[in-house]
């Protein structure tokens, strides 16, 4: 069953951890999103929309249920799943996923992953498995209008998600905002 707007429209702190477990689809590649990182806009300074929004951060401003993609280092792209009030910035980056299906197509695009788990632990990884780039960023993922979507099969979230502060930032890194599935090989490092 697909996630439906209502689920995105609240605060991403509320969302990170009960998106643990969802499946992520991008044409023909699946995976299980273990792992998760809250971005809570103008009261985060760890957060792309923490000063207003600008160009790059349009999309993380709302409607709720779009992906925020955008590019880092000058070489990775990164998804989100925007969250929150229409208007509001507010996302979740994407993490790690367990893949699930489409296994030769994710290899094929990540030809550096020595095993099937280096595939997509870590944000820039997921999307580059996936082939998510910028022609994803604003897609709808209630309407699937870019073959890209978030599904519930059912499975729960851990019952005791793990939590930590966010990884790799200079600001905001003291906010204990990321989730992920306790005991999971396929963690980001």
């Amino acid at each position: 069953m697909r996630l439906q707007r209502e689920f995105y429209a609240r605060d991403p702190r509320r969302v990170a951890p009960e998106l643990l477990n969802k499946v992520l689809v991008a044409g023909t590649c699946r995976g299980r999103i273990v792992e998760v990182e809250a971005y809570a806009g103008a009261d985060d300074p760890g957060s792309h929309g923490y000063r207003g929004m600008t160009p790059r951060t349009e999309v993380m401003f709302g409607p709720p249920g779009r992906l925020y993609v955008y590019f880092t280092y000058g070489m990775h792209w990164c998804a989100n799943v925007v969250c929150g009030p229409d208007g509001e910035c507010a996302a979740v980056l994407l993490r790690a996923l367990t893949p699930l299906a489409g296994l030769e197509e994710m290899r094929k695009q990540r030809p550096a992953a020595r095993q099937d788990r280096d595939l997509c632990r870590g944000p820039a990884k997921l999307a580059a498995a996936l082939g998510i780039d910028g022609a994803a960023n604003g897609a709808d993922l209630v309407a699937a209008d870019a073959g890209i979507e978030l599904l519930d099969d059912k499975t729960a979230p851990p019952a005791k998600p793990g939590r930590s502060v966010r990884i790799g930032l200079s600001a905001g890194d003291d906010l204990p905002w990321r989730w992920y599935v306790p005991g999971c090989v396929d963690l980001s490092r």
